[in-house]
């Protein structure tokens, strides 16, 4: 694995955590604005809506890092990196939008969860192509490019 790029991919998830971070210093925010003192989570719609998004981008984040790395590990850093930082540009206009109006998190919610389905979808790859190549001593990259290419009419 090349350093360089270990070195973009976890400076991605460095942005990911510290954007964690963001959300729930706008809860507080929010509790202090809206006079929700802990441990309640119920008080205004506009506080209730942060409370919710942040609580949101919380529950999925144990995902996202999951497959960021094992997209990133066994498939491809790069490609990886670019699909982690457009996850977490689609969750910061969830967490905005969602904090606006409840039907403003729809589209972002909507492209962030592609995202993270194209991440699962590499990582997916990535093992299978590993674990042929290391236990069934098959390399199918250089098979599924050829077929790729022969498909797309690059040959």
């Amino acid at each position: 694995m090349e350093e360089e790029v270990v070195v973009v991919l976890a400076a991605v998830t460095v942005l990911a955590v510290l954007q964690q971070a963001y959300f729930s210093l706008q809860v507080i925010y929010a509790r202090r604005k809206y006079s929700v003192s802990p441990p309640a989570t119920a008080g205004p719609p506009e506080f209730e809506r942060i409370f919710r998004a942040q609580a949101n981008c919380s529950e999925y984040f144990p995902i996202f890092i999951a497959v960021l790395w094992t997209s990133g590990v066994f498939f491809s850093q790069g490609l990886s990196s670019v699909c982690g930082l457009l996850y977490l540009y689609g969750r910061l206009r969830y967490f905005h939008g969602y904090s606006q109006a409840a039907q403003r998190r729809l589209a972002p919610l909507y492209f962030s969860a592609q995202v993270l389905w194209v991440l699962v979808g590499f990582s997916v790859l990535g093992v299978f192509l590993s674990f042929c190549r290391v236990y069934l001593q098959v390399d199918l990259l250089p098979e599924l490019s050829s077929a790729l290419s022969s498909a797309l009419g690059l040959v």
